[in-house]
């Protein structure tokens, strides 16, 4: 199993939430491809952390779709699958419109300034094609909402989905090209400093929606054209929606 070159340099007082992390990273970014089997033995010299924290990480990432477990125990990275992701897309448009129609009575104007600021950190990563800010800035405009909405079931029950629709954006689109626009997040914003909780919400939910949109139109397309490798990414989008 070909592991990421550098080992983990930081460690937090979770050992399980260390292995979880960075055994998710490595599977959304792509250094750990499809079908790549998971030993214990590599993985705890590369994480410096025991077998069982390992083994509740993995357990944690087959429930969300990320690894598999076969037979003779084998784990493996899970194949990319799209009827999941769509499943998994679904979900998260329903909690993040959720989480924005909670949140906008709470929202204070540094939680908009917030907001603000993230989407203009999305505008740059975009333009300069980091697809590594542009998940980061994308993840803290959302994240506002999820944390003003003070409903603490949230942040787990979207972990369990996004690291998914993460990895599916990286080997389909190779960016953000799916998940919609900067004017997307700036009408949230208008929406939210107007008060106008269920018009947010919605803006929220389009927004989410489009990766499901484009995978729809993908599978469309690949259903005539040559099947491609397992795990191999498919064309992108000729033009990623910037503004």
């Amino acid at each position: 199993m070909p592991l990421p070159a550098r080992a983990p340099a930081e460690r937090p007082k979770s050992m399980r939430d260390h292995a979880y992390t960075h055994l998710r990273d490595a599977i959304v970014s792509g250094e750990l491809a499809p079908g790549e089997r998971l030993r214990d033995p590599e993985l705890e010299a590369w994480l410096g952390v025991s077998r069982t924290p390992i083994r509740e990480a993995i357990a944690r990432l087959e429930v969300a779709g990320l690894v598999q477990t076969r037979r003779a125990k084998q784990t493996v990275v899970a194949p990319l699958d799209t009827r999941t992701a769509l499943a998994a897309q679904r979900i998260a448009a329903t909690l993040h419109a959720l989480a924005v129609r909670e949140a906008v009575p709470q929202l204070t104007t540094a939680d908009l300034e917030a907001m603000g600021d993230a989407n203009a950190a999305f505008a740059e990563a975009l333009h300069a094609d980091d697809v590594d800010a542009a998940i980061t800035a994308d993840d803290a405009f959302h994240g506002v909402a999820v944390t003003a909405s003070a409903n603490p079931l949230l942040p787990g029950l979207l972990e369990q989905v996004t690291p998914l629709l993460r990895r599916l954006e990286r080997a389909r689109f190779g960016s953000l090209a799916g998940r919609g626009s900067v004017a997307d997040h700036d009408r949230i914003i208008e929406f939210c400093a107007a008060g106008l909780a269920d018009e947010a919400a919605a803006a929220t939910h389009d927004n989410w929606s489009t990766l499901g949109r484009l995978l729809d139109l993908d599978d469309d397309d690949e259903a005539h054209s040559p099947t491609t490798e397992e795990g191999a990414p498919w064309p992108s989008p000729t033009s990623p929606a910037t503004s």
